[in-house]
C-alpha cells in the first residue's frame, strides 16, 4: 500500500510539472517588442505622427556609433514598420542613392548629415536607435527625433534575451 501511495504521488507530481511547463508563455520576440514600443511612443506623444514623413536610420552599437550589425538593420526595419502601422508616414530611402549606405553597416545617419538628409528626403523626423549587449540580454533604445533640431519626440526601450538567435544577428558587428 505504501508503494502504491508513493507511485500515485510521484505520478501526480510529474503531471503537475508537465502542466506548469506548458503554461509558461514564450518570451516576446523582437517584432512583438518593437510593435509594443511603437505603440508606447505614439501613446506618450499622440502628436508624433504630425512629424511625418520619417526616415529610419540603422540602429547602432552603443559602444561604437559607427558600427552596426544584422540586428541593427533588422530592428530598424521592424521598428519603422511598427511606427507606420501606428500612423507614421515612413519614407523609404533605400530606393534613392542620396543616403550613404555601406554594405556591412546599413544606413547610418551621423549628426552632421541629419539636416542635409532630412532636407533631401523631405523628412520631418528620423528614427534612430542604439543597442547594447549584456551577458544575458540585449538592450535596445529607440527614439524618433525632430529633423530640424534633433529634439526627441518619442522614445521607448526594451530588452531581449540574448539567445543563439540574437547572437547570430550580432555577429556581423565584429564579434559578440
Amino acid at each position: 500500500m505504501l508503494a502504491t501511495l508513493c507511485m500515485t504521488l510521484l505520478l501526480a507530481g510529474c503531471a503537475n510539472l508537465g502542466n506548469s511547463a506548458q503554461l509558461q508563455e514564450p518570451e516576446p520576440d523582437l517584432s512583438e517588442l518593437a510593435h509594443e514600443a511603437a505603440q508606447r511612443m505614439v501613446a506618450n506623444n499622440p502628436d508624433l505622427t504630425r512629424y511625418s514623413p520619417m526616415i529610419a536610420a540603422t540602429f547602432v552599437s552603443i559602444d561604437n556609433l559607427s558600427q552596426s550589425s544584422t540586428f541593427g538593420r533588422i530592428s530598424s526595419e521592424i521598428m519603422a514598420s511598427a511606427l507606420a502601422q501606428q500612423g507614421m508616414q515612413v519614407r523609404e530611402v533605400k530606393m534613392r542613392d542620396s543616403m550613404f549606405i555601406e554594405e556591412s553597416v546599413g544606413e547610418l545617419i551621423l549628426s552632421r548629415q541629419v539636416q542635409r538628409l532630412s532636407s533631401q528626403h523631405n523628412a520631418r523626423s528620423i528614427l534612430m536607435g542604439t543597442y547594447a549587449q549584456g551577458q544575458d540580454y540585449l538592450y535596445v533604445s529607440a527614439r524618433v527625433v525632430r529633423a530640424g533640431d534633433a529634439m526627441v519626440l518619442g522614445s521607448a526601450d526594451f530588452q531581449l534575451p540574448l539567445d543563439n538567435n540574437m547572437r547570430s544577428l550580432l555577429e556581423a558587428q565584429g564579434g559578440w
